[in-house]
């Protein structure tokens, strides 16, 4: 799909507009007014934010987590936006990401939450654009079926994905198997504890972890990145969207977020995409596909940066990297059932309710007692996420190592 050369403008829906990627999806399309038009923005519960890009980018619809928000919401845009449609709940979020009118979806809601709107985005054939790992993690096979079967197109824009579909072949599509590809790499920060002594992780704030050294990003993937179970989500992720088992993919720690990832080919090249932290640059090389325009980010002095580290990450001092790993050679509904986890565990510890290092542990007790199944089936899936939460909320109940408020 190369909708650019299309004389109308592209029409976008932009799911969690709030958000980091959100926001810069924003100041990308805002760059190219005659090639994009915003159709639908989405929040959760940032009212300010979502009324101040309605009455900028006048879209069809806004849409709400809830009715009380979505009153809100149209109160603010009465006199200044009165056009916008306010809309509220899942259901909404679903009806938005399907739109005839739309071309692209940009798929930035965070967790299990964004999963049904980004099914149906490939259901009707969109270019999605998924910031959304956790579809794929939970859903992989569904997912890449439904997009298969939809003609639609799917375009990676986490860092470390967008470089990976930037090194591939020569008209590659995501999902198929890359001819002369051997292994893939991808990098991580090691985020703000890479090298804190792991005696004293058990002891720090939820401030402390959403303190990323690059990247700005919201409090839950802030914690996923410091405990590196973002990275192995990606892992996951990697695996279905460039049909790669997991000994073929690998993780390396570079704290300069400089180089984002690496394909390596059966005759001994290494092919990487370098850029500045900057998530402008993933999503203009999506929008433009296969095309390419500028992003609006600071092009890089690799003469300033002088080196560029790397190392192997640790596994006692990251222990979600490697239940992810686990979670994929298990296959099936693991997984789903270690996002859930992840994201009780996560949300406890931002509550102040379970200390940092009671992450993995409270995940490690959801993937022993879990039931995988085939993942064959979005009811399948769903019952995995379910069951896992309620595995997850027994551990908060018997763990001891809690934090106070």
């Amino acid at each position: 799909m190369n909708v650019m050369q299309d004389r109308q403008p592209a029409g976008i829906t932009i799911l969690g507009a709030t958000g980091s990627i959100g926001i810069n999806t924003l100041d990308v399309v805002s760059r190219y007014p005659d090639r994009f038009r915003v159709v639908a923005l989405t929040a959760h519960t940032d009212i300010d934010t979502l009324a101040a890009q309605c009455r900028k980018f006048q879209p069809q619809y806004a849409v709400m987590a809830d009715a009380a928000a979505a009153e809100q919401l149209q109160q603010r845009l009465r006199e200044s936006a009165p056009e916008v449609q306010v809309l509220a709940g899942s259901a909404a979020l679903v009806e938005v990401a399907g739109l005839p009118g739309v071309d692209y979806v940009m798929a930035a809601i965070v967790g299990a939450a964004g999963l049904l709107p980004t099914l149906e985005a490939a259901r009707t054939g969109k270019c999605v654009l998924l910031a959304n790992k956790e579809a794929l993690v939970m859903s992989g096979a569904l997912f890449m079926q439904m997009v298969r079967d939809n003609n639609a197109v799917l375009l990676p824009i986490d860092s470390e994905h967008n470089a990976l579909l930037q090194c591939m072949p020569d008209a590659y599509t995501t999902g198929m198997a890359p001819a002369g590809v051997s292994s893939i790499t991808l990098t991580a920060s090691g985020g703000p504890f890479r090298e804190t002594p792991v005696s004293k992780l058990a002891f720090v704030t939820p401030e402390q972890a959403c303190a990323h050294p690059n990247w700005d990003m919201g409090r839950k993937i802030s914690v996923d990145s410091a405990t590196m179970m973002n990275k192995g989500l990606e892992v996951i992720e990697a695996g279905w969207l460039f049909n790669l088992p997991v000994e073929n993919i690998r993780v390396v720690l570079h704290p300069q977020s400089i180089l984002h990832s690496m394909v390596e080919y059966t005759d001994g090249s290494v092919l990487a995409q370098l850029g500045n932290p900057d998530m402008r640059i993933p999503i203009s090389h999506a929008l433009g596909w296969p095309e390419r325009m500028a992003s609006g980010a600071e092009p890089l002095d690799i003469a300033a940066i002088g080196q560029l580290q790397f190392s192997e990450p640790d596994l006692e001092r990251f222990p979600c990297l490697a239940l992810a790993f686990e979670a994929m050679r298990a296959g099936g509904t693991a997984p789903a059932s270690l996002n859930a986890a992840n994201e009780v565990a996560v949300q406890a510890f931002l509550d102040r309710q379970l200390a940092f290092t009671d992450i993995p542990r409270a995940i490690g007790y959801v993937m022993e007692h879990a039931d995988v199944q085939e993942a064959g089936s979005l009811e399948a899936v769903l019952g995995a996420d379910a069951r896992a939460r309620e595995r997850a909320i027994e551990y908060l109940g018997t763990a001891s190592n809690q934090v106070g408020t």
